[in-house]
């Protein structure tokens, strides 16, 4: 069993796949990961009949925040004894790459463009809604472009309430009308509205540069804003872990 680790800003993702699927995945902050011993005992806690981590064969690590990494390489090594990868992009060969510099693009986006390139054939957009949103570009060739990148609507939630003295947060959902009846509202109409509006204008600038591509989302963050932007076609949870599996499959061959 490959055991995917997608490493956030925010959020690390765990994907279990059981040669059929990714199951189970589980959500943590990345912030309050803790050591590889405690990483091991939430895991190991959370074991059914139906997943074992002694199941686990091999790891993969993708990861744009570096405090973590000894100790996710350290669970892989001294805590479930398997061998384990870190994708890394300035190792990337796996996809044509056009960004300047090559290694300055972050592995879940290789990830994700991998995993888009199974599913679709090129052009195509992908947004990533996370602790940033990041759109990822590939073209008719299956080249990496490269994209946009703004601040995700949680870290603007939490850029303004840590700058004002009143303004509470907020759920990110769609707000039943534009015109805010209370401070709840207001803020949603603002961040939830303004964030799919400068969605839509990326998407729309990008179409000038990369016509007819087909546009999909992921991220944990991507249903809440998905329905305010009707440029986005299908949502894939998970294409970043399936985009770490054959970048795995194709470092194996």
């Amino acid at each position: 069993m490959l055991l995917a680790i997608d490493v956030g800003n925010t959020h690390t993702v765990f994907g279990f796949w059981n040669g059929r699927l990714w199951q189970p995945v589980f959500r943590f902050s990345t912030p309050n990961l803790g050591t590889e011993d405690e990483i091991f005992a939430r895991l190991r806690a959370l074991e059914t009949n139906d997943f074992k981590l002694n199941q686990v064969s091999r790891i993969a690590i993708a990861s744009v925040n570096p405090m973590v990494d000894s100790d996710l390489q350290r669970l892989a090594t001294e805590c479930l004894n398997v061998p384990h990868v870190h994708l890394k992009s300035k190792k990337v060969d796996v996809i044509p790459n056009l960004y300047e510099p090559a290694e300055a693009v972050g592995a879940d986006r290789i990830a994700n463009s991998l995993g888009a390139l199974a599913l679709f054939t090129g052009p195509i957009i992908i947004v990533d809604f996370g602790t940033a949103t990041t759109f990822d570009c590939i073209d008719s060739e299956g080249r990496y472009l490269g994209g946009a990148i703004l601040p995700g609507p949680e870290t603007l939630m939490e850029a303004l309430t840590s700058k004002t003295a009143k303004l509470p947060r907020v759920p990110i959902e769609t707000p039943e009308r534009a015109i805010g009846r209370s401070t709840k509202e207001s803020l949603q109409s603002g961040l939830v509205l303004g964030y799919s509006g400068s969605i839509r204008t990326i998407l729309f600038e990008i179409l000038k540069e990369l016509p007819a591509a087909q546009v999909i989302c992921t991220g944990g963050l991507a249903p809440s804003i998905q329905a305010m932007v009707p440029e986005i076609g299908e949502y894939h949870a998970n294409l970043t872990l399936d985009g770490m599996m054959i970048w795995v499959e194709k470092l194996a061959n």
